[in-house]
């Protein structure tokens, strides 16, 4: 990463000290030069030709030296001018723009994805693999293969949301036999078993396959599980109108008791990392976490050990995204304090650096939806990090993200990191 940003700084510096006019000057002269040395030998007969032809010579080199510092010139003014004006294109940085990790699951992470790739390239989602129920509850059940509907649907936001293959990796079977399956599953399952060597179990097989089907789908960045260990979520709940406290196994049960979670843990507890999703955290300029469930999409990843020590040792800007309306049995009745706390409660301090929520709750289209409120005036999140109140409801379904509102709210963030040097 040190590379790259030195000969950013380096062309900058270039950029900032060279006065274009003096080089202007010395190109044309070079030019000058270069065509009657030119003119001369092509009609000189005398002994003069080996000098004319070596002026000449230097006069090219120089022209092509001058060519190619004015072309830097350009495009670095060019990234100038789009850092003021608030855009941020793909050749930024690497070619491919800044280099950007997101955590989550499958529901609230594709927002954040489909938001940024209109900025970056490099986008890698680190998904979790808790998933028990439906489709993919399922195929983990039947085939042994971990639950490919998170990694799935994080897939298909990196892809082109207009393109045939990503409608039909999304299309899902409403009759028969295969009711409730989803075809994108189902190319994962069926990649993975014709991946799969004899001791995998379909587990190592599935990253050749999700490989596989990121290449057929040519989507911007790629999706990495945040372990390749069968884990299955135990959460602690409150059961409603009672002080008792129960344990529930399985993510598809969690959701099914009427009470409240306090706290959630893997089975089996110290579970390793997916050694690419640690790297890509190491190496992150920017790291997103959500938004999605809480107790069920999010911490799940922040529980892998590696994990989260990778995001403490990272020199990454890092953001939590805040869900815009609670969930019942997870997060009901939460403000946004309440959501960072519980974080804190599971994986300690400094995973993150900044909080982005909602601010805005309209009641078109709502339903029954229950906004997240801001944290108290005098919360003591205050003290620990930025956070940053926006509007960032989707009009037609204000309970999620608006995909473009949340990018612009990331990227506020991040571009006085990116000025401060930090990438």
């Amino acid at each position: 990463m040190l590379r790259p940003v030195m000969n950013l700084r380096f062309n900058n510096w270039v950029a900032r000290k060279t006065d274009s006019r003096i080089w202007l000057g010395v190109f044309f002269i070079a030019n000058l030069i270069l065509v009657v040395s030119l003119v001369l030998l092509a009609t000189s007969t005398s002994d003069n030709r080996p000098l004319l032809a070596l002026l000449a010579a230097i006069a090219a080199i120089i022209t092509i030296i001058l060519t190619y510092f004015f072309s830097m010139s350009w495009r670095i003014a060019n990234v100038t001018q789009n850092e003021q004006t608030g855009i941020t294109t793909n050749s930024s940085l690497n070619g491919r723009g800044i280099n950007v990790v997101a955590i989550g699951g499958g529901t609230g992470l594709p927002a954040t994805l489909r938001g940024l790739k209109a900025y970056t390239e490099n986008i890698t989602a680190i998904v979790t693999v808790a998933d028990d129920g439906g489709s993919s509850g399922k195929l983990r059940r039947d085939l042994g293969i971990l639950p490919p509907g998170d990694l799935r649907n994080n897939i298909a936001a990196l892809a082109d949301n207009e393109s045939l293959m990503t409608k039909l990796f999304q299309y899902r079977f409403n009759a028969g036999d295969l009711e409730g399956h989803s075809f994108g599953n189902l190319l994962i399952a069926a990649l993975a078993d014709i991946t799969a060597d004899g001791d995998s179990q379909g587990h190592n097989s599935l990253t050749v396959a999700l490989v596989e089907t990121q290449r057929i789908l040519n989507i911007k960045g790629r999706v990495l599980p945040s372990t390749l260990t069968d884990v299955v979520i135990t959460a602690e709940i409150k059961l409603a109108n009672s002080e008792r406290l129960i344990k529930v196994k399985g993510e598809s049960k969690i959701e099914e008791i009427d009470g409240h979670v306090n706290a959630v843990t893997l089975e089996p507890e110290h579970i390793p990392a997916y050694a690419p999703s640690v790297r890509a955290i190491l190496d992150a300029d920017l790291i997103v976490i959500g938004p999605g469930s809480l107790y069920t999409s999010i911490l799940p990843n922040l529980l892998v050990p590696e994990i989260v020590a990778a995001l403490r040792a990272t020199d990454a800007f890092k953001i939590y995204v805040c869900n815009v309306a609670t969930q019942p049995v997870e997060t009901s009745g939460y403000d946004v304090a309440d959501h960072v706390i519980a974080m804190e409660k599971h994986v300690g301090r400094g995973t993150f650096h900044a909080v982005i929520a909602n601010n805005t709750y309209p009641q078109l289209n709502a339903g029954i939806t229950q906004y997240v409120p801001p944290a108290p005036k005098h919360s003591e999140i205050y003290q620990r990090y930025d956070v940053y109140y926006t509007d960032l409801t989707d009009e037609s379904r204000p309970w999620r993200h608006d995909s473009s509102k949340l990018a612009r709210a990331i990227t506020h963030l991040f571009k006085p990191q990116q000025a401060m040097g930090i990438m």
